[in-house]
């Protein structure tokens, strides 16, 4: 769980994610808060390992420090507001688990979820269309939070990502490595940028580069 500046809702987070009846090891990234979050963090129950990165430096830094300490099978991203449900894990692990997928992507676009601001929207599909276009893949909604898989396949791709880059670097980097995506529907109640919604409209354009920079990644 990469955490930047979220004392409304880090601690309500961590309790959701504590409730999911799955055997969760839960790792939180501090990125260089300043808002009283970094305070809040050691006094909330449920956190297995607190990291804290002494300035910010991005959500990708963030989940790679995560990963470094990650000891599970199987590893998902949760951000640190109340965007994503994370009783979603469920459906996303018995996939896995189950059914033999590797990577498993929660689709908001799959599930019956209230659309976030238009050009939140419009700027996923295309990335979704540019990442299938470019890699042959079929998925609806690339610039997901949830990306689940096996701790290896992640470990495996040499991420060098620092910020929101880490979406698109990931879905390109496993479909170089031919790994199949599978996507299950999700729910999701998009916040407002009034409300803390941190992503731009020139963290659209940086993850398009992403998505052409590793299409040849070997």
């Amino acid at each position: 769980m990469p955490v930047y500046n979220e004392a409304k809702t880090v601690a309500e987070i961590v309790r959701r994610v504590r409730a999911v009846p799955l055997d969760l090891e839960l790792i939180v990234v501090d990125d260089g808060s300043t808002d009283g979050t970094r305070e809040l963090l050691p006094g909330i129950a449920g956190i297995d390992h607190l990291l804290v990165h002494e300035r910010n430096c991005g959500k990708g830094a963030a989940i790679r420090t995560a990963l470094s300490a990650a000891t599970g099978d199987v590893v998902v991203v949760q951000d640190a507001d109340l965007e994503y449900d994370p009783n979603d894990f469920v459906a996303m692990l018995d996939l896995i688990e189950v059914g033999g997928a590797t990577v498993v992507y929660g689709s908001r676009i799959l599930g019956n979820n209230p659309m976030s601001h238009l050009s939140f929207y419009l700027g996923g599909r295309l990335l979704s269309w540019i990442a299938n276009r470019l890699y042959g893949l079929s998925i609806t909604d690339e610039p997901t939070c949830y990306k689940m898989m096996r701790r290896e396949v992640l470990a495996g791709l040499d991420l060098v990502c620092e910020g929101f880059e880490f979406c698109p670097e990931v879905t390109a980097k496993l479909a170089r490595r031919g790994h199949r995506i599978v996507e299950v529907p999700i729910r999701y109640t998009p916040r407002r940028l009034a409300e803390g919604k941190k992503i731009r409209a020139r963290d659209g354009w940086i993850a398009m580069r992403t998505l052409w920079r590793y299409r040849r990644w070997r």
